[in-house]
């Protein structure tokens, strides 16, 4: 267990290493304008890509051990397809009305945003069918490729072709995509068999049941997390856009510690029937995620707002006050995604549905309320208040159906005791090696 959390943690940790290089080099040599467009491509790109992931998304997980690969290729590959035709189709219709589109797609980036939209659909199908198989170490290797070729790839486009806008960034997150897609997919053939196919109407109807959920949970859930975006962008411009963006990719890099336990939890839960064991593990990933989570913040938080502006430029001195009101807030993030996974993974994602929509009842107010009169740092309260609803519906629902209660997220003698058994575990394993 704790090998495959370290191994993903480790990948994670790097991913953080890579996505603050690109942030310093974003901020340093594009500058905050600049950086802010390219946050908004990534903002369109995730967007987008929750109608594709509902039949190619996290459902796969779930999927991966009952159906057929074949089966599954054939359905979602189809189902990629057909979605990039109805997102061409919306861009080009939206391109009669210039303002509005470029308000919500930045000018010159359209092609570049489909693209990237159906590349990183064919490397997330990769990716979660090598989870539902429980190849995290595969997992792993897979998502470092794609984030070493991106930082190499961005530094090479900024320092060697002198491009210095937010094409620099664009076009290396394109660059770890298609790397990782290829890579990925080499893995993935030897998987498939000749064993023919599930019933195919049968297999998309479960499929678009259980992903419809998952997806329109994701929807508001991105919403929650997005909506602020366009609204600084369209109050304070493109700028603040840069300079939130970034204390959020700083806060929310944190949040490695507790998708690495959740990739590790939901892969183990997909393949696990004992529920009173799923219920166990998961409240035991919930301790170890915010005690480590906080642990994190408290470094971060530490740091003067000086050093900020040394590392990143003078036009980000607002970035530790986005931190600061972020960070209660990622500390219920941390508890909310373990939990996430668990209704996931035990096959109860509607759940997650409500969770996120009772985040929404929060956050629609919250970011009128306050991006307007207070700019960037009403969205960060705006962010906390928002992750502090949904921690708080799905602790509910979890306590009725575990027996549960808040103490119980206290650590004792127990959870120590499987501390040490997985740390000599691996110690074990490493020995032998």
């Amino acid at each position: 267990m704790f090998k495959k959390i370290l191994g993903t943690g480790a990948t994670r940790i790097l991913n953080l290493l890579i996505s603050a290089t690109s942030m310093i080099l974003g901020a340093k040599m594009l500058g905050a304008a600049e950086w802010g467009i390219g946050y908004m491509v990534v903002v369109d790109v995730t967007l987008l890509l929750i109608g594709v992931e509902l039949l190619a998304g996290s459902g796969l997980v779930y999927f991966t051990p009952r159906k057929k690969l074949s089966t599954l290729m054939l359905v979602s590959y189809s189902w990629i397809i057909g979605m990039l035709l109805v997102y061409a189709l919306a861009f080009w219709i939206l391109s009669f009305f210039p303002e509005t589109f470029h308000n919500i797609v930045p000018e010159g980036y359209a092609v570049t945003t489909l693209l990237m939209v159906l590349i990183y659909s064919l490397h997330n199908f990769n990716l979660n069918v090598f989870l539902g198989k429980e190849k995290v170490k595969l997992y792993n290797w897979v998502f470092a490729t794609q984030i070493v070729t991106q930082i190499t790839v961005m530094v090479l486009l900024i320092f060697v072709f002198h491009i210095h806008d937010a094409r620099a960034f664009v076009y290396s997150l394109l660059s770890g995509y298609t790397m990782a897609a290829i890579v990925g997919f080499c893995f993935l053939i030897p998987m498939v068999h000749k064993e023919g196919f599930d019933p195919i109407k049968e297999t998309v109807k479960e499929m678009f049941n259980y992903g419809a959920i998952i997806q329109l949970s994701t929807l508001v859930s991105t919403l929650n997390k997005r909506l602020s975006m366009f609204l600084i962008k369209r109050h304070c411009g493109d700028k603040d856009v840069g300079v939130y963006s970034s204390g959020t990719q700083i806060t929310e890099g944190i949040k490695i510690i507790g998708n690495s336990l959740a990739l590790v939890q939901f892969s183990a839960l997909s393949n696990m029937t004992d529920r009173k064991e799923s219920v166990k593990l998961t409240v035991r990933f919930i301790k170890v995620a915010v005690i480590l989570t906080i642990l994190a913040l408290a470094v971060v938080v530490l740091i003067p707002t000086s050093v900020y502006e040394w590392i990143l430029s003078d036009e980000f001195s607002e970035i530790k006050n986005v931190i600061l009101l972020m960070s209660p807030g990622i500390v219920f993030l941390a508890a909310h995604t373990i939990l996430t996974h668990y209704f996931s993974g035990t096959g109860q994602p509607k759940y997650n549905l409500f969770a996120s929509l009772t985040g929404l009842c929060f956050t629609i107010p919250s970011v009128f309320l306050l991006v307007k009169p207070l700019g960037i740092n009403g969205a960060a309260i705006s962010s906390s208040i928002t992750f502090a609803a949904v921690f708080t519906y799905h602790w509910i629902i979890f306590r009725k159906q575990s027996g549960m209660k808040l103490r119980d997220l206290i650590p004792d003698r127990e959870d120590w005791a499987w501390v040490k058994k997985e740390t000599r575990k691996l110690f074990g394993k490493a020995e032998d090696n």
